[in-house]
């Protein structure tokens, strides 16, 4: 199985066997992307270097306003989408198996974990996972040190606060903090 058609199998079926076919082609572009993300992280780059060191990571050409700031962490990374005008702070964390879509002008903060993967509950079927993706709106300002996790959709123009954890869809126009993350106001 490809990345490619590793992406097409989750959206149809977003339970994964430990030891099938998906779950082999997760380790083998995690090795792969393990590759890219120390070339990123272990080295001094320019921004175009950046921009083309992730593009590479992602499988897709980032836009010219891209920003980056290392190091990165991601598991999978083909299965990332980044809109126009984003910026990454320092030290994020993309497990993207389920898929990520970033819109434009998103703020994303240090320390940011999106984590797209849940393990089955059974122990004797703890190996085998559920993926779900996420989604971020458009000019969605992500706090440092939050976590988003799998199958949250963050609406445009929202603020995730630093620290919290997003368990649950974020409407359009709305800032959430907490542990769980609750609505604290409008915008």
């Amino acid at each position: 199985m490809t990345a490619k058609e590793y992406i097409e199998h989750v959206k149809k079926n977003p339970y994964l066997i430990a030891g099938s076919d998906a779950h082999v082609c997760m380790h083998r572009e995690a090795t792969e992307a393990r590759r890219i993300t120390c070339e990123i992280n272990n080295a001094f780059h320019t921004a175009k270097e950046l921009r083309t060191l992730f593009s590479e990571l992602i499988g897709k050409e980032v836009d010219e306003n891209f920003g980056l700031f290392p190091p990165i962490y991601t598991d999978f990374g083909k299965n990332i989408k980044v809109g126009k005008r984003v910026f990454i702070n320092e030290g994020c964390c993309f497990q993207d198996q389920g898929g990520i879509e970033i819109g434009d002008d998103c703020l994303i903060g240090h320390q940011v974990v999106f984590a797209t993967i849940n393990h089955d509950l059974n122990p004797e079927k703890r190996g085998n996972m559920k993926v779900a993706p996420i989604k971020i709106g458009n000019r969605v300002w992500i706090g440092a040190h939050a976590t988003i996790l799998a199958g949250v959709t963050v609406g445009d123009n929202s603020i995730v606060a630093a620290g919290a954890v997003v368990t649950k869809d974020v409407p359009a126009n709305t800032v959430v903090g907490g542990v769980p993350a609750k609505t604290i106001r409008s915008l």
